[in-house]
């Protein structure tokens, strides 16, 4: 079981690390490994059904993302759709330059990708956001340089909520660097902030079905049409060349299943200012509580620290009581935040940081109860 019983109605607040499977997705993946089971590449009846599932929810993501649904490429999640990103663009584009921009803050698919770019001899620019944790977009644009070849830049921070305006640059960074591939990891966006493709300007574009209400194990990479990536895995002739391997249909159905249950962007964040507020009120006079709230950030993501109380204690004190936020990015595993460390935080707040990511179906009674067992361990936790 994954579960033992529970005494306490979980409150879930890590919506930023994975969110729960809507119902409408779970049974269209259901329905797709028991009953539509074709293989998509097969000629006969059954595999034509499963293909025009795919199509649909191919379809229904383009219209997410403001793209024709040619453009999109199922994945495997996002750290493989930034993978194929950062790595096919540059060998695509090797012989115009080997110079790359990205921040100090990106997911650890995008920063590592660029890690080992380095290790093959490119030049890496790595652009630290200010003490708040933005990021201006004259930034990036001062960044780049002829032989830049690939600009990676995040659209929303997945700790700090930060929103990075890498679509404010695009058109300027096509001046200066010709050569540019102009990749954003949308991973924390799509769906919660209004997306369009086509208007930012950028060559490619990474989202994951399960930050959506849709399940792990499946993503999906925009690539503008003439935009240049070369294949990281061989096979077989799926997703166009790009992505060989029989695809994961009953996945990729779900995924477009939980995109059309979405509620409107406008009326999500709604949702999100009026659960933050609601949050910040039950803190407004109490000193021991620090907000990093980035100027221009978005509401779903609200980043604090305890001083005085280490993020890992807080944490247990909290999943005692059937509240589940986080310190970070889940995919640390625990370790300490380069992203706070990129912003120059003071230690102490480093080590008491906790995040705490909504979804739609996060209720008034989630945050109230958060603050109230927050409190509670504040008044009753041994500080260090």
């Amino acid at each position: 079981m994954c579960l033992e019983v529970c005494w306490v109605t979980p409150v879930y607040l890590d919506n930023s690390a994975t969110t729960c499977v809507c119902r409408e997705a779970a049974d269209k993946a259901y329905e797709m490994m028991t009953l539509c089971y074709g293989n998509p590449s097969s000629l006969h009846t059954m595999g034509f059904q499963a293909e025009q599932e795919m199509t649909a929810a191919r379809r229904a993501i383009g219209s997410l993302l403001g793209c024709p649904e040619e453009c999109l490429f199922f994945t495997s999640g996002g750290t493989e759709a930034n993978n194929l990103a950062v790595f096919g663009s540059a060998a695509a584009h090797a012989r115009a330059g080997r110079h790359v921009v990205t921040t100090a803050v990106e997911h650890s698919s995008v920063t590592a990708a660029c890690d080992a770019l380095e290790k093959q001899g490119y030049t890496i620019t790595r652009l630290r956001p200010d003490a708040d944790g933005t990021l201006s977009a004259q930034a990036i644009v001062d960044a780049c340089r002829e032989d830049t070849v690939l600009v990676a830049v995040m659209a929303v921070n997945n700790e700090t909520g930060a929103r990075f305006p890498l679509e404010q640059a695009a058109e300027e960074i096509r001046r200066r660097s010709p050569h540019a591939h102009i990749h954003c990891d949308a991973v924390q966006a799509a769906g919660k902030i209004p997306i369009h493709v086509g208007r930012w300007g950028i060559d490619s574009l990474s989202a994951s079905a399960h930050k959506l209400h849709g399940p792990k194990g499946c993503g999906v990479l925009y690539l503008r049409k003439g935009a240049r990536v070369l294949p990281r895995q061989m096979g077989g002739k799926q997703e166009r060349g790009l992505r060989g391997g029989t695809e994961a249909v009953p996945l990729i159905a779900a995924f477009g299943a939980a995109v059309q249950m979405l509620p409107s962007i406008p009326q999500q964040l709604a949702l999100y200012d009026g659960l933050r507020q609601r949050l910040l009120d039950h803190f407004s006079a109490d000193p021991r509580v620090v907000w990093h709230l980035p100027t221009g950030g978005v509401p779903y993501i609200i980043h604090l620290s305890v001083p005085g109380y280490r993020s890992e204690t807080m944490l247990h004190f909290l999943a005692e009581k059937g509240i589940y936020v986080s310190s970070g990015s889940a995919c640390a595993k625990g370790a300490k935040s380069p992203v706070l460390e990129a912003m120059g935080l003071p230690k102490e707040e480093i080590d008491s940081a906790l995040r705490v990511s909504l979804c739609r179906d996060t209720k008034p009674a989630d945050i109230d109860a958060f603050a109230e067992a927050l409190q509670e361990g504040l008044e009753n936790l041994v500080r260090r």
